[in-house]
This record gives structure tokens, C-alpha cells and sequence, in this order.
């Protein structure tokens, strides 16, 4: 029996134009940033008019809401894949860093200064948290230090939510924290350009962060 189609001439061109319309977009974003994104221009470029360009986003903030999903889809993807293929903490670690820098534009849109007068739907925090979750799962099948919990471990106990409310021991979830914000506090830097010109190696300086806080 012939499988069914799935879309229509129709739907099939509509998501060839959205797409086509998320790439002027993204070199938008890459020459002016988020803030400037503009759809009439995108449309010019597109040699279609603004009100055309319409009928397939509905403004600017519904782009720039595909266009952080996607990134957040992303690299949510890029986590579990490498954390599917038996990748440690260092790995995830590695796979963060290699997936920042191949597009340093969509890491700054979801990492970097929001965006003026842009609020987020709930369901981007739900794929963000997905990233998170893969770190959380691999902060608590990592071997656990025998230190005294602090008092953010037991504030971790009862504030648990950014997690999605993974049942993760407390220092399982600090940890996680730990390693989420120290290496995108490197990475941000690094793509930022902050180190330029400082005359080190940022994948020496990420090495060594990661190694503090992977411990001996």
C-alpha cells in the first residue's frame, strides 16, 4: 500500500519560504544582530512585499521565536546525541563548545543580550530545559565528592524547577549549575572576542576550567 502523504504542494512551498525567509534572517542577525531584524527588509530581498512576507510569520517577534527554538533544538540535540554516544561530562563539555563556535550568531541569541521589547513563549523554556537535563543526568552518574553540602545544595533541594524538577540529589544539581554557568561564562567570552589579542589559547583556558570543575 502507497504510504500517505504527509503535506500538500502547498505546505510543502510554505516551509520551503519559511526557511528560505529564517536564513535571510540569520544573515540579518549576523550583520546588524537580533535587535535589527527587520521583515520588510527581508521581504525586499526576497522581492516580495511586506504584506506577502506576512502570510507566512506573523511579525518579528514570531520570527526570532522560530529562530531561538531552533537553536535551542539544536543544541538540545547536539547534547543527547554525543551524551547517546557514551559521552562523559567532558564530552558534553567538548560537544557544547564545538557546537557554540560553528555558529556563533545562534549561540548569542539565546545566550547573549535579550532583545529589546522580545518576550519568549513557555514552551522555548521547555526546550531549553532539555539541554539541562542531559547535563543533570550526566552530573549524577558522575562519581559524587564526599564534601559537606553547602548551603545552596539544600536551597537546591526545594528550588529544583530551572531543572524541570529532576529528581537528582541536590550536589548533582549544583554541579550541573556549576558546569552550565563557568562554561558558557568561557564560551561567551571567547565568541565575544574578549581573548583576542590577550595572547593565550581559550580552548587551553576551557581545558582548564573543565578540568577544575571535573576534579581530579
Amino acid at each position: 500500500m502507497p504510504e500517505a502523504r504527509t503535506s500538500t504542494p502547498r505546505e510543502r512551498y510554505r516551509t520551503q519560504v519559511r526557511a528560505e525567509i529564517k536564513e535571510h534572517a540569520w544573515e540579518q542577525i549576523a550583520t546588524a544582530g537580533a535587535s535589527a531584524l527587520s521583515l520588510n527588509a527581508i521581504a525586499k530581498r526576497m522581492g516580495m512585499s511586506g504584506p506577502a512576507l506576512y502570510r507566512y510569520f506573523d511579525g518579528r517577534d514570531e520570527l526570532i521565536t522560530e529562530l531561538i527554538r531552533d537553536a535551542y533544538r539544536s543544541q538540545a540535540d547536539t547534547l543527547r546525541a554525543a551524551a547517546e554516544a557514551g559521552a562523559d561530562l567532558a564530552g558534553l563539555a567538548h560537544a557544547l563548545r564545538a557546537w557554540a563556535l560553528d555558529d556563533p550568531q545562534r549561540y548569542f541569541l539565546i545566550f547573549g543580550t535579550p532583545v529589546p521589547g522580545y518576550h519568549a513563549p513557555d514552551d522555548i523554556t521547555e526546550i531549553a530545559a532539555e539541554t539541562m537535563a542531559v547535563i543533570v543526568d550526566a552530573c549524577a552518574a558522575a562519581p559524587s565528592s564526599d564534601g559537606t553540602a553547602g548551603a545552596f545544595d539544600t536551597h537546591l533541594e526545594t528550588h529544583r524547577r530551572w531543572a524541570g524538577d529532576h529528581p537528582a540529589p541536590a550536589p548533582a544539581l549544583h554541579r550541573a549549575l556549576s558546569f552550565w554557568s563557568r562554561l558558557h561564562g568561557v564560551l561567551s567570552l571567547e565568541l565575544a572576542g574578549q581573548f583576542t589579542g590577550m595572547g593565550f589559547d581559550p580552548a587551553l583556558l576551557f581545558e582548564a576550567e573543565l578540568k577544575d570543575l571535573l576534579g581530579p
